[in-house]
């Protein structure tokens, strides 16, 4: 191979085989460093300055964060309104994407048809089109209105009302719960069935199987669901930048419309910077929380636990 290398690529690839593989992983690694790791320590560094793209960045050293913590109300705001956020839809999404993958488990007919439908809108869902479409459907004359109005209900502000903003903005998250879905499916069916029929002799009923078998066997699964639901929640921008646009009086404004529109509408990148670290800082100390916790409930193939 060495040899073949030597022939064809020249010096570089054929000068020492021991640099192969880190020949093939260079463009990744480029990337890496160009798209990842440059702007992350870039950022870091801009969050202690005045920096308006415009100008050369000026170092202020911790006013950016001081004025995060002591006088800005507005981050009040965005972080109270990211953590119902993230606090509600996660666990809904979740809860939701195991109980139709535990349906969709089932040997029923068509269900491969069933399945596809459901993970549609995990393929939608993010898109802006969708969003587009969410905010017509939720419209005063829109269609879960007309709904409504069939039972005798008065239609309902769904994006004028703070408190229906937020949860309207928590269902068009909920309803991307495709991708959860199919992971949960997949650690379902790589359940030993003889668990299943072994339990059934002993007389156990569906729910002592799911919470005694089933449950404890998919947690490494669940565990993997809860972090990647997690970020992804603190990271949604296009639902509420696109259907509320943060609105109304701030209620669905998540802190990444917050940076986005302190770098690109008011130029204060390092402002923005300091925000973006302050999110950074509380996914990863949520995440340490998590894989602390995990040691407790999350139960791996070869475990001796009771």
């Amino acid at each position: 191979m060495a040899a073949r290398c030597t022939g064809a690529g020249g010096g570089l690839m054929g000068g020492d085989s021991k640099f192969l593989g880190l020949w093939y992983i260079s463009p990744y690694l480029i990337g890496l460093l160009m798209f990842t790791a440059f702007p992350f320590a870039a950022s870091l560094y801009l969050s202690f300055t005045d920096y308006d793209l415009f100008s050369a960045p000026k170092w202020v050293g911790l006013d950016n964060y001081k004025k995060l913590f002591t006088r800005d109300r507005t981050f009040d705001k965005s972080l109270k309104v990211t953590l119902i956020y993230v606090f509600t839809t996660v666990p809904l999404k979740l809860t939701f994407a195991l109980f139709i993958a535990v349906v969709l488990n089932y040997r029923l007919r068509g269900i491969n048809l069933f399945r596809t439908a459901y993970y549609v809108p995990s393929i939608l869902g993010g898109s802006i089109a969708i969003a587009v479409l969410w905010r017509y459907i939720f419209a005063e004359a829109g269609l879960v209105n007309m709904l409504l109005g069939l039972f005798g209900v008065e239609p309902v502000n769904w994006f004028g009302d703070p408190e229906n903003a937020l949860f309207t903005i928590t269902l068009l998250r909920c309803w991307q719960f495709g991708s959860a879905m199919v992971i949960f499916l997949a650690a379902l069916q790589s359940v030993d069935k003889t668990l299943y029929e072994a339990a059934a002799i002993d007389g156990a009923g569906p729910w002592a199987i799911f919470r005694n078998i089933t449950l404890p066997l998919i947690t490494p699964v669940i565990f993997f669901n809860l972090i990647m639901q997690t970020v992804q929640a603190f990271q949604e921008f296009n639902g509420p930048y696109i259907i509320t646009q943060g609105g109304p009086l701030k209620s669905t404004y998540l802190l990444p419309l917050y940076i986005y529109d302190e770098a690109f509408k008011s130029f204060d990148m390092g402002y923005a910077s300091a925000i973006a670290w302050v999110l950074f800082t509380i996914i990863m100390v949520l995440t340490l929380v998590a894989f602390w916790s995990s040691k407790k409930w999350v139960y791996y193939a070869g475990d001796r636990r009771n």
